[in-house]
């Protein structure tokens, strides 16, 4: 059986902008940087984004959630590092007692940012 999952693929039109930008604005650590394959991932993470360049891109809501420990302070650091927020961190629609932001990146991919 599957039991873990090593790379999501995210489309981008050029892999080592993306690289940089998920470095210096997120935090994220280089896990491989090899012409096609270049992956990131938070520090400690055992899953990565695989930064596939492609010629045709369809941005907007991946659909990767990511998690931080503390939501507030991780919203105020990203958006000091000039990081763009489609929705700022607010109540979720579907219950209030949620919280979540989104965010893009430099090729308007979407991801979701919630507390873990």
């Amino acid at each position: 059986m599957i039991t873990d999952l090593a790379t999501v693929a995210v489309l981008v039109s050029d892999a080592g902008k993306s690289k940089e930008w998920f470095r210096d604005k997120l935090g994220f650590e280089v896990k491989e940087d090899q012409d096609h394959w270049v992956v990131v991932a938070p520090k400690g993470s055992g899953t990565g984004l695989h930064l596939c360049k492609t010629g045709e891109l369809d941005p907007g809501n991946q659909g990767i959630l990511f998690l931080a420990d503390n939501i507030d302070a991780t919203y105020a650091e990203l958006k000091a590092k000039g990081v763009e927020f489609s929705r700022p961190l607010g109540k979720a629609e579907w219950d209030e007692k949620t919280r979540y932001a989104m965010f893009k990146d430099p090729d308007g991919n979407e991801y979701w940012l919630m507390p873990k």
